[in-house]
């Protein structure tokens, strides 16, 4: 980074036009655009936005797959003044259409064609008050972009003005142990200096190729992904969805020096190494997720992918960026921690009274300072179990702080598995299986998978005189949840062990 840190993303997008120009800024489907040209489109659609009456306190919907278009319409929202809501490519109709409501989304962005899916025909059926207008990524989106005043509307520069860090910049989902999913409210003073650090830490600069696997409805791929690139003038190289060959395609032919991922990533890359051989000397850095992992992993990844510089790092939607490791730390270090406080964060284990427990004991993580949320969108309550009266953000997680603060997850306070690096939640999909007029009780756990980390295993009590099949359980959860929330084994009982207040009892399930 060449100045100081931009005040917003759309100023992170017009800083980054005036510092490198004509360089390369994203390279996807053989074509490259530079830094001025996706900004002039950035603007094109701001424009076309303005025409339409967006502006500040606006939602702006995008149910789509990484693409360089995906980037011009968030820029083109947050430009205007709205905040974006990024939707799961893996939700159904009535999912996406709960978060359409709640958010008021008054304007979508999604695609018709992705993996076989049409995603405005899974809407059909829900009610869209709000949602004025569907804009197709994959059909005319020149058209949109034709449809205001171009890219010299003096009304883009005003609106540009009015923009602050306290906006509104992104309200990104996340389910709940209550069964409802939860909108992150952040704002650009939130994202931007937690973006800053990130980038120091894994030390990504102008002109690398950065391809980004984490889909950019997630925070990863959102803001240490394509954001990250607009502040350090890294090149974005978007992937619609992770496939190891294609992969391995990029890697070679566009010559890729970071590359973050889930630990899984880096097995399936080394494994298909020891089949075939791959150039992968463009290969520089990377980060991994907060997921313990064996230090020879971390030893193959530096000396077989030539990445000498990953590092581990955590993260929640709820605070960008957490902990983080450092350039130079060791594989065991790397391997068996997610590293310590990021600048701008404090953090600290606490045990069952509130209080810090002294270095090597286990409690729960604590986390304090720029990065936490602005609170949960329309839900006080909610906001303010997980936001203490001091500004502690309560993270769930559990694990222990070694003397140099470097922090360890060992396990999770919140009814909360991770499927395939997603989230899933049981009590959300226990209500959603709750709809299949055949069951009348359901309680949800994650159980231990090779491939997956977790799955989920449905306990099913059926109601009386009803009759249901694992298979058509499976096949109903795939019409009506995403599928990472999906349990891959459902099991018939006549009750499920409850303690003398009633409670479910999940460890006994497990």
């Amino acid at each position: 980074m060449t100045d100081a840190l931009p005040l917003t993303i759309p100023h992170a997008a017009a800083r980054a036009a005036r510092l490198w120009g004509d360089a390369p800024a994203v390279l996807e489907r053989g074509e490259t655009w530079s830094f001025n040209q996706l900004w002039e489109k950035c603007r094109a659609a701001a424009s076309a936005m303005l025409a339409r009456g967006v502006g500040e306190g606006d939602r702006i919907a995008i149910w789509a797959p990484n693409s360089r278009e995906w980037v011009i319409a968030a820029v083109a929202a947050m430009t205007c003044g709205a905040a974006i809501v990024p939707l799961n490519t893996r939700l159904k109709g009535r999912e996406a259409g709960d978060i359409l409501r709640r958010t008021h989304a008054r304007m979508m962005f999604t695609v018709r064609d992705f993996l076989g899916i049409d995603y405005p025909a899974l809407l059909a059926a829900e009610d869209l008050p709000d949602l004025a207008e569907t804009i197709l990524l994959d059909g005319d989106f020149s058209g949109f972009l034709a449809s205001g005043k171009g890219a010299e509307d003096e009304g883009i520069d005003a609106a540009l003005a009015r923009l602050t860090a306290d906006h509104l910049s992104d309200i990104l989902f996340t389910s709940g142990t209550t069964g409802v999913p939860k909108g992150v409210m952040m704002t650009y003073g939130r994202v931007i200096p937690q973006c800053g650090v990130w980038i120091h830490n894994t030390g990504l600069k102008a002109g690398e190729r950065y391809l980004i696997v984490n889909p950019f409805f997630h925070s990863f791929g959102l803001k240490v992904g394509w954001v990250a690139c607009l502040i350090s003038g890294a090149v974005m190289v978007p992937m619609p969805q992770f496939e190891v060959q294609a992969v391995i395609e990029s890697i070679v032919r566009d010559r890729i020096a970071f590359l973050p991922g889930p630990p899984t990533i880096f097995q399936m890359l080394l494994a298909e190494k020891d089949k075939k051989d791959f150039d992968c000397s463009s290969l520089r850095g990377g980060t991994t997720g907060a997921a313990t992992v064996p230090p020879v992993l971390i030893e193959r990844i530096r000396n077989e992918l030539g990445m000498t510089d990953i590092i581990t790092a955590y993260g929640m939607t709820e605070c960008v960026n957490i902990t983080s490791c450092r350039p130079g730390d060791s594989a065991e270090r790397i391997a068996f921690t997610c590293g310590a406080a990021i600048p701008g964060n404090e953090v600290i284990i606490a045990g069952d009274e509130g209080r810090e427990v002294p270095r090597g004991e286990t409690g729960e993580i604590w986390v304090r300072g720029q990065g936490v949320m602005l609170g949960y969108l329309d839900d006080p309550k909610a906001t303010a179990e997980t936001i203490d009266a001091q500004g502690w953000m309560h993270t769930g997680d559990v694990g222990t702080m070694d003397a140099e603060g470097y922090v360890r997850i060992t396990d999770r306070l919140k009814d909360m598995y991770i499927s395939g690096g997603f989230n899933v939640y049981p009590a959300e999909v226990e209500k959603l299986l709750a709809n299949h007029p055949a069951i009348g009780m359901v309680a949800v756990v994650g159980v231990a998978d090779e491939r997956m980390g977790e799955v989920g295993k449905a306990y099913v009590v059926l109601r009386p005189g009803m009759t249901a099949t694992e298979a058509e359980l499976v096949a109903w959860s795939r019409e009506n949840m995403a599928n990472y929330k999906v349990p891959r084994s459902f099991a018939f009982v006549d009750d499920v062990p409850r303690n003398a207040s009633g409670k479910v009892l999940k460890t006994e399930l497990r």
